[in-house]
């Protein structure tokens, strides 16, 4: 209809400046008067690689993976890249399917969170897609990753408790399976053994895998004999379990740090203090290296970054915190 080539439609499309006024118009009119849109399926076959990277995570609800993959989606809108993203759940026989539907589709790369035990089988994948693994390190693959210092934050945060005076701290965490919870009990045991204190195995609750399983955790540890003057909860999601089952059995004396913060946790009575993963910036790291590895697959890069975290005190480690709003700093 506008009496040019494909080749030269494609110019126009992509707004290429090697293009007549004139050629530009006529095109411009058959694309309004036919109602065109490009083919992005043909792109893909043509080029073969999608423009558009995968994102694939646990839960995206999880306020940490929002966060996240909102990072990685701005990264990704600066370069004119797509993103699909998807949720794995937390079952080991979700991650496979999940990610190897999104690398069927020939992107560009992808961004993951290893649930299950083994990613060997992504092997076959690599030499073609970049890949690069968030929050947890893969297993069975060498491949990028991007983590946070778990083993540190946890130490910190429980030393934390015990220079508030607390000698007996709880761990409330999901399954040792995933390599996060495993990282940061070793920081919590770090710290109980550095203090001179043991560590005692009835102070750890773990299968803590929903906020409801880590309320009931949290009340069969304070009706215990003995029970912990603190408890140092392994993520958010624990977290959101734990807050509202320290305020209904009235127990205000109990310490409370977690690893990672959420939304209103400033707000809380006491405020919460967390240890600040900071996921915007995981995320943002790790698509930078994403790209890097698209743009440049032969460019050698050290295949691990491991990031700092941030202790934030706020006001719920000190003995009573719980009994009035913001009692102590701590």
């Amino acid at each position: 209809m506008a009496g040019v080539s494909a080749k030269t439609v494609s110019r126009v499309l992509r707004n290429d400046r090697y293009v007549s006024d004139e050629v530009r118009l006529r095109v411009e009119r058959a694309v309004a008067e036919l109602e065109y849109v490009p083919n992005a399926l043909a792109r893909t076959f043509r080029s073969g690689s999608d423009n558009a990277i995968g994102v694939a995570v646990p839960d995206i609800s999880d306020p940490f993976f929002a966060a996240l993959t909102h990072a990685v989606e701005t990264v990704a809108r600066a370069r004119g890249t797509a993103v699909i993203v998807t949720s794995l759940g937390d079952h080991d026989a979700g991650e496979r399917p999940g990610l190897e539907a999104l690398l069927g589709r020939r992107l560009a790369g992808l961004i993951a969170t290893p649930i299950s035990q083994d990613q060997s089988y992504l092997n076959r994948w690599l030499a073609r897609t970049p890949v690069v693994f968030v929050d947890r390190p893969p297993r069975g693959i060498k491949a990028d990753s991007v983590i946070e210092d778990d083993v540190g934050g946890a130490r910190e945060a429980t030393a934390h408790l015990l220079g508030h005076g607390h000698r007996r701290v709880a761990f409330i965490g999901d399954s040792l399976g995933i390599a996060t919870t495993a990282r940061r009990l070793k920081g919590y045991q770090e710290a109980l053994v550095g203090a001179g204190i043991p560590v005692e195995p009835r102070l750890v609750a773990l299968e803590a895998d929903t906020g409801r399983t880590s309320g009931e955790l949290t009340v069969h540890l304070l009706e215990s004999v003995d029970p912990p003057t603190a408890i140092f909860s392994s993520n958010a999601r624990c977290s959101l379990g734990i807050v509202p089952a320290l305020q209904g059995i009235d127990r205000g004396d109990v310490g409370l740090i977690s690893f990672g913060d959420f939304p209103l946790a400033a707000s809380l009575r006491p405020p919460l203090t967390v240890v600040d993963q900071d996921p915007a910036r995981v995320g943002q790291v790790a698509a930078t290296r994403l790209f890097e590895r698209i743009d440049r697959p032969e460019r050698r890069l050290r295949r691990q970054l491991v990031l700092p975290v941030a202790l934030v005190p706020r006001g719920s480690c000190s003995a009573g915190a719980h009994d009035e709003v913001g009692s102590r700093p701590a």
